[in-house]
């Protein structure tokens, strides 16, 4: 297994020569090669962690590939004063990402299981600043409302309706929508409505829970 010190050269190689090429934002950049990756992947995966790809986390579900999780962040334009809801903890991966950028984040995982993975993950590498709840994400955190900004790990049909309520004016969204063929979706709530923006293809697992959609 390697070392730290070849993951890291790993890390800058993936973000320098792939990520690098699209996304832009030197904030997103330097916290993509901050965050390792291969603490949120298990084991018998953990030599492909920085492949620009994604990989089995068990549970019928998977670590998104980097270039997506860049490419999200980058678009949730996420500040370091924001209150951020991420909807589909999974491995804790990106929640780690969103951690370092904003002041506080609050995750939802309907995954009993995955959630402590998660958490444990988060704690090892001494995150403090991120929430854990688990539960239907469809219907938020109406606890700790509203948002400056939420992301969505999980293609949904349509938007949550509990989402959008949830969103402070000027907040953005971003969001997989779609059942087979999916497109990521970054929503913009200003105070005269709602403005949606399509932002590629993309490849997520379902969204699943009891929310009104939008």
């Amino acid at each position: 297994m390697p070392d730290d010190e070849e993951f890291q050269a790993r890390r800058d190689r993936l973000i320098d020569n792939e990520i690098a090429n699209v996304v832009s934002d030197p904030r997103v950049l330097a916290t993509m090669k901050k965050i390792p990756r291969h603490e949120f992947v298990p084991l018998e995966w953990r030599e492909q962690s920085y492949e620009n790809r994604p990989l089995p986390l068990g549970e019928d579900q998977t670590i998104s590939q980097p270039l997506i999780v860049a490419l999200m962040t980058e678009l949730l334009e996420v500040r370091g004063s924001d209150r951020v809801l991420e909807i589909g903890t999974g491995s804790g991966y990106q929640t780690a990402i969103l951690a370092d950028l904003a002041r506080e984040v609050y995750t939802i995982e309907r995954d009993p299981l995955l959630a402590d993975i998660a958490e444990k993950a988060l704690k090892r590498l001494a995150v403090s600043n991120v929430h854990f709840t688990v539960g239907d994400g469809t219907r938020g955190w109406k606890e700790f409302e509203p948002f400056d900004a939420i992301m969505v790990t999980a293609a949904a049909s349509l938007v949550p309706r509990d989402l959008v309520h949830q969103l402070a004016i000027g907040g953005r969204m971003v969001i997989p929508l779609g059942d087979d063929d999916q497109e990521l979706i970054l929503i913009r709530k200003t105070k005269d409505g709602i403005t949606t923006k399509e932002c590629g293809s993309v490849r997520f697992v379902p969204l699943h829970g009891k929310a009104e959609e939008q």
